[in-house]
């Protein structure tokens, strides 16, 4: 067999979208599952289905035999959860799409995310390691209920002033890191990892997970659109109070503290004066690098738990090298 190698991350990402693509049909009634064939076939990077493929690879699943149910789990999961927090935030937009509740209405959306997280919890269970299926059950009800946690974290927030970095942190880490680590965690149960290796795996992903969403608000605030297809400022133009922003509260005097707070309870039509000034504080005040200190920080935590682990060298290999593109760099 051919050591893994950098065009491994692809290969499972298309093994993957192969069995992903083996469940769309037709089914009645199609005004419930055309919009969940809809949404699993628009796109996104599917990291979470390849992380618990790497896993799997880790700890011996060579044909995916035992770790593909897991990635169809989290991966049905995960766009259930977007799905209904579309409806929340009422976006029209989804992966460059019309999102489910737009082309279709809220009440299919509502409904086709219910049968949604049924089938994650269907593909859970159709995992060929039986002996391993409680253990795997648990770590999936715990991860899906800190996303739910996260969520409501995150919606709370947009209507208080006092949001303390710690806070903002622990809901970062419920709505987005948790669900990468428990991708990993679940995965390598299914493949017979020990649970200790498991929860190496766990912290590995949640950690990077941490760093992963730091780097994100980071480049929406101080990343090139060309670079990273968004639009710059994003976060400043909708008022979004991300590590950024509470960290340079910390760090400015008081009159720049008033004048920061005052630009995030305003929506210019031209929001380009905004946006120059919020950057040029936070750059005074060195934000771009308390943010990338602590992304790196995070990072260096998780490669202890990486290094903690049994299982294929090689194959940890290729986690750390996705790990380092989804932070943007080369490894």
């Amino acid at each position: 067999m051919l050591a893994p190698s950098t065009n491994s991350i692809q290969e499972l990402r298309e093994q993957f979208l192969a069995q992903l693509s083996s469940h769309f049909r037709e089914r009645e009634p199609l005004g419930l599952y055309d919009p969940i064939n809809y949404i699993l076939q628009i796109g996104g990077k599917r990291i979470r289905p390849v992380l618990a493929l790497l896993s799997g690879k880790i700890f011996g699943d060579d044909d995916l035999s035992q770790t593909m149910s897991v990635a169809l789990a989290v991966e049905v999961f995960h766009n259930f959860t977007l799905l209904h927090d579309d409806i929340m935030d009422d976006s029209p937009i989804r992966r460059g799409q019309p999102t489910v509740h737009e082309r279709w209405d809220v009440n299919t959306g509502i409904l086709s995310g219910d049968l949604m997280l049924i089938q994650a919890y269907q593909h859970l269970a159709s995992c060929p390691n039986v002996a391993a299926f409680p253990a795997m059950l648990a770590a999936f009800n715990r991860v899906a209920t800190g996303v739910c946690e996260g969520q409501q974290y995150d919606v709370d927030f947009e209507s208080r002033d006092d949001v303390t970095i710690e806070e903002y942190l622990q809901m970062i880490e419920l709505k987005t890191a948790v669900l990468l680590g428990g991708a990993l965690e679940i995965g390598a149960l299914a493949a017979g990892a020990s649970q200790q290796d498991a929860d190496h795996l766990y912290a590995f992903g949640r950690l990077t997970g941490l760093a992963f969403q730091l780097q994100d608000d980071l480049l929406d605030t101080f990343g090139e659109s060309a670079a990273t297809g968004k639009l710059t400022g994003n976060d400043i133009i909708r008022n979004k109070k991300t590590f950024l922003f509470l960290h340079a509260l910390d760090l400015i005097d008081q009159d720049e503290r008033i004048e920061l707070t005052r630009l995030f309870t305003t929506s210019p039509i031209n929001p380009a004066n905004k946006i120059a000034r919020v950057t040029a504080i936070m750059e005074k005040a060195g934000i771009p690098a308390a943010v990338a200190e602590l992304r790196d920080k995070y990072q260096a935590e998780a490669y202890v738990h990486l290094n903690a682990i049994g299982g294929s060298g090689q194959w940890k290999k290729v986690l750390g090298l996705l790990t380092e593109s989804l932070l943007g760099r080369e490894s």
